[in-house]
């Protein structure tokens, strides 16, 4: 699984000198979790909010970061005395997107899509315990979900989310499971009662469900896929919760949605 680490498992690995995993780098982990620190609508961070975010003493933070920007994976900023993310990083995203072949095989069918419900359809993929678009388009609609590729959700409430952890194997559901409940042990008899529900939805029905449980006024569907190397991810169409209401979705919406990705996997493998 290529989201086996968490912050907390980083943080161990650097304190503990007799960790056994050869092929984990920590000052290279430590570096990632770096560039991880920024999010849409924060641009600039200093060394002591990178430090308070990750864990990592702030003096190994300012040599990271000193070392990325030689590297063109940061920015430094010296009239604010902060970081952005540099060219480098986006580099690295557009050309992962860019050999992720099925996004425009599927854009088509996913407009189409898309006008019929009147909401968005959209492709993501997980990274630790968050679903991000790596594909989504809208209808003309005047209302709908404004949420672009590189968007972040959460995987236990959303459609979206539910759908990725449908398809996957069961040890991939049970490791996934266990590091939602320790994110949120508070909330997890809710969390997974819903992600259960989305189980028994997909095994009768090939979709999952998502009303209100993340967003009030939001809608949602969801559908896993796995592309033809093997990579896991889902599609979705979500949108205001009064078009979608929960008839349309399991009775037209949902049907649809799993037709379009039953046939974009056929394209795909031909």
């Amino acid at each position: 699984m290529s989201n086996d680490y968490t912050n907390n498992d980083i943080q161990r690995l650097g304190e503990d000198g007799a960790a056994k995993d050869r092929l984990f780098v920590t000052a290279l982990a430590r570096g990632l979790e770096l560039l991880r620190c920024f999010s849409p609508g924060e641009r600039h961070l200093g060394v002591a909010e990178l430090s308070r975010r990750t864990g990592i003493p702030k003096p190994s933070v300012s040599r990271l970061a000193g070392t990325l920007t030689k590297l063109g994976y940061l920015n430094f900023v010296p009239s604010l005395g902060k970081y952005s993310l540099g060219s480098g990083v986006l580099s690295l995203g557009y050309a992962m997107l860019s050999n992720i072949s099925i996004r425009q095989v599927a854009r088509p069918l996913m407009q189409e899509l898309a006008e019929y419900s009147q909401a968005s359809v959209s492709i993501g993929i997980c990274d630790r315990l968050s679903m991000v678009y790596i594909e989504t388009v809208r209808s003309n609609a005047p209302i709908g979900i404004r949420r672009g590729v590189g968007s972040r959700l959460p995987l236990a409430p959303t459609a979206i989310g539910r759908a990725y952890l449908a398809g996957l194997p069961k040890a991939e559901q049970d490791f996934l499971m266990h590091q939602l409940f320790l994110r949120d042990e508070k909330n997890w008899p809710q969390l997974r009662a819903g992600i259960e529900q989305g189980l028994r939805d997909y095994a009768e029905r090939g979709f999952c469900l998502s009303i209100g449980e993340w967003e009030r006024d939001v809608s949602a569907v969801g559908v896993p896929f796995m592309d033809a190397e093997g990579r896991s991810m889902a599609f979705s169409c979500g949108g205001a919760a009064f078009l979608l209401t929960r008839d349309r979705l399991e009775h037209d919406i949902g049907p649809r949605l799993v037709s379009l990705v039953q046939h974009i996997g056929g394209i795909g493998r031909i």
